[in-house]
């Protein structure tokens, strides 16, 4: 039997219904967040749902009751779903009202999710992806995390077509990040990841990587990544909640080059593990 939230409460799947003039339906107005869960534990979830808040506020949406209240509903949908290694998957959005392109402000949203078992994939960790680089066709807020993914998924599906496990998009020459993912590069032991601005979405992984480095001494710089420094990098990997930190082996497309699973590279997904594996417990 399958448990999901609906707004405030934790609930059977088949007693959910979406309303057609629902405006994320319509229009893919509203907002999401995945968060890993290891060992029965949910990972980095305040940072998750300190972004769920702030993609939230950027796009005017209210949330129908406070952080505190959602973080124990996902407890909740965790246990009833009796997850061990998986996600929850948690949305909100503006609600249902006559379809119109003009919205309200500060309308209370309607939150659904719904809780998964999952086995993260460990032999792409190990063996490397191969990716499509192609130009990034979203649109420029990137920065919210909102349901509406279109741009992601075709790119997605145009990398799979060609035998790619991820598509890595430009935007006027400088690479910005995964069509589910963020991109780190590694050159001369420094590394590097397009800074966190309106163009990219600032993954948690992302973040945590990048304080990882540090505490292993390994210099970070955030800036843009041309198509030109990808091809002779010495190291590349892609982030996310599922995918962890993921080598990458082969980029074809806009850029075709090869790379190793390099020492940086296995340093952050070893200091990776150990810290989930102490925040986990």
């Amino acid at each position: 039997m399958s448990y999901v939230l609906l707004n405030d409460q934790i609930t059977e799947r088949k007693n959910v219904k979406i309303d057609m003039e629902d405006r994320g339906y319509n229009f893919g107005d509203g907002i999401y967040e995945v968060i890993p869960i290891y060992n029965s534990k949910l990972f980095t979830l305040d940072e998750h749902l300190d972004r769920f808040e702030d993609s939230a506020r950027k796009l005017e949406i209210k949330l129908p009751y406070d952080k505190n209240e959602l973080e124990k509903l996902l407890h909740q949908l965790k246990n009833a779903n009796k997850i061990d290694n998986g996600i929850i998957y948690v949305q909100m959005t503006r609600g249902v009202s006559p379809r119109s392109h003009l919205y309200e402000r500060d309308s209370n949203g309607i939150i659904t999710g719904f809780s998964r078992e999952m086995k993260f994939p460990e032999k792409p960790k190990q063996k490397g992806i191969h990716v499509f680089v192609t130009e990034d066709i979203r649109w420029l807020r990137c920065d919210i995390k909102t349901i509406n993914l279109l741009g992601n998924t075709m790119i997605k599906r145009n990398a799979f077509d060609k035998q790619c496990q991820e598509g890595v998009m430009h935007r006027n020459g400088n690479i910005t990040e995964g069509s589910s993912s963020n991109i780190f590069i590694v050159k001369n032991r420094t590394l590097y990841t397009h800074p966190a601005s309106n163009l990219i979405l600032n993954g948690i992984t992302r973040q945590l990587v990048i304080q990882l480095a540090r505490k292993n001494n390994i210099q970070v710089i955030e800036e843009a990544i041309s198509l030109q420094q990808l091809k002779g990098a010495d190291e590349a990997f892609i982030t996310s909640t599922t995918q962890e930190i993921t080598p990458i082996r082969k980029t074809i497309g806009d850029v075709d080059a090869t790379f190793q699973i390099g020492e940086i590279t296995k340093t952050l997904q070893q200091s990776f593990n150990k810290y989930v594996e102490i925040h986990c417990k």
